[in-house]
């Protein structure tokens, strides 16, 4: 159930932006780890991969190689068959499903799911998943909404399975972010900490170079895909071939744009290193330049105010943003359309971190001192709480089988998804929003409170 009709991935994209200025440079894909890795055939875990287009391919193949697959689902048959014909080639059996909860009630031998969907059909899967018994790997960022992380909190607590979210870097590209956290939280930067969210703008990939944010035209969907399924919650549309792909990110529809997409990889490092075990975003001010639709019409959508088909079919989502997200702890962070990369700084000094580096004079002072070498890395595997991870999946299969709570969980993804969804709340109402976390509601604005949460079409509810 994914969004892309191409075997492109995520990590692709970002080594390509990475030419264009979009983001650093990347480390390699750790799969040659994840391949050498050798488990008796009754000990691996039933994998199951909803979403398997573009980066939903990736994450399928890492838990393919970790785990016994046994099925794929997508709502593109292009999709499916490919992701079906790779496993097939490797001497594997994998059956093709339209329809995940179909999968569900005939497959009795999937111990773990990944999810590679758009972003306004996560957390749904998710909590059917943990009502069926299976352990839950979701790609970011998590939630569409404030609510929506309510509840997918409250579904892990009740059926206790096992839920990593895919911020990879927690683990991967060379421990650099770790290691970051590590410094930020060893004192060395100072004790009055904050953090600069710097993620790029929202990048359209359409081809109408004169129109590139839309108003786009609508057309019947390709043969072999499921229009009305990949919809799924959100409002029926016509189809455009804009609203899926890569472009979904762009509609407030089904994702939040760049603010919530890339801005929650950069902002989840900052909560670890800044927000203490309970901090929360409470307040969020800032602007942005909305894209193809403006911000007021925007909004007045979001609110009802507007029907689906009155709105015209264009990226609603800002495209350049500064935003200010105040924390329960007193630091701040900021989330801003600028160059990709994670500043963290303080009174004593400061460090930038990226995909492609670690950099600051802290970092060389310790780098060049021994003692302070050892303590910082020390401190990463306290901050782990425990032996670092090979991979972000590793650590996934790891903690299915131990019992021990991923890097990357459910928990420590909402509190930093929900400063990204309180920035674009801010970015749509043009003020300044205050939020409790202990209510979860916004101190005396409605329309702030309404936006917590979307309606979901008939037949596509979330239950606990």
């Amino acid at each position: 159930m994914t969004s892309l009709p191409n075997n492109s991935t995520r990590r692709t994209f970002v080594k390509k932006a990475a030419g264009a200025g979009l983001v650093a440079a990347t480390t390699p894909l750790i799969l040659p780890k994840l391949y050498a890795r050798q488990d008796s055939a009754n000990s691996r875990l039933g994998v199951a991969c909803i979403g398997v287009g573009g980066r939903g391919s990736g994450i399928g193949y890492e838990a393919a190689e970790l785990g016994q697959i046994v099925a794929c689902c997508d709502v593109s048959e292009n999709n499916a068959k490919n992701f079906a014909k790779r496993q097939i080639d490797k001497g594997r059996d994998c059956k093709i499903y339209n329809d995940y909860r179909e999968m569900f009630e005939k497959e009795k031998g999937i111990d773990v799911v990944t999810i590679g969907t758009p972003d306004h059909w996560h957390v749904k899967i998710a909590i059917d998943a943990l009502k069926a018994g299976k352990n839950v790997y979701c790609e970011k960022p998590l939630t569409l909404t404030i609510e929506e992380g309510q509840l997918v909190q409250e579904a892990v607590k009740k059926y206790g399975k096992t839920f990593q979210v895919g911020t990879q870097q927690r683990t991967e590209f060379d421990r650099r972010f770790i290691k970051a956290v590590a410094i930020a939280r060893s004192g060395r930067l100072g004790t009055k900490l904050e953090a600069i969210s710097s993620v790029g703008k929202s990048a359209s990939r359409s081809p109408d170079k004169e129109k590139p944010f839309g108003p786009f035209p609508t057309s019947q969907p390709p043969e072999g895909f499921d229009w009305d399924l990949w919809l799924g919650p959100a409002p029926k549309v016509d189809f455009c071939d804009q609203r899926v792909g890569w472009n979904f990110r762009w509609w407030f529809e089904y994702s939040g744009g760049q603010v919530t997409d890339w801005g929650v990889h950069h902002t989840d490092i900052a909560f670890w290193a800044l927000a203490g075990d309970d901090g929360q975003a409470i307040e969020a001010v800032g602007t942005g330049e909305f894209m193809g639709v403006q911000r007021e019409q925007s909004l007045a959508y979001l609110l009802g105010k507007v029907k689906p088909a009155e709105m015209p079919a264009a990226f609603n989502v800002a495209y350049t943003f500064d935003v200010d997200v105040t924390l329960s702890t007193g630091n701040k962070i900021k989330v801003v359309s600028g160059e990709n990369e994670l500043i963290i700084g303080g009174e004593l000094g400061r460090i930038r971190v990226n995909r492609g580096s670690l950099k600051g004079k802290p970092v060389e002072d310790i780098d060049a001192d021994p003692v302070a070498k050892k303590e910082i890395e020390d401190l990463m595997v306290k901050v782990y709480g425990g032996e670092l991870p090979s991979s972000h999946m590793t650590n996934f299969f790891d903690s299915v089988k131990s019992g021990k709570q991923p890097v990357a969980n459910v928990r420590e993804h909402v509190r930093a998804v929900n400063a990204t969804h309180l920035a674009n709340i801010a970015l749509l109402t043009g003020r300044t929003v205050k939020f409790d976390p202990q209510t979860q509601t916004f101190a005396n604005d409605a329309e702030a409170n309404q936006l917590i949460k979307r309606p979901r079409r008939e037949g596509y509810e979330i239950t606990v």
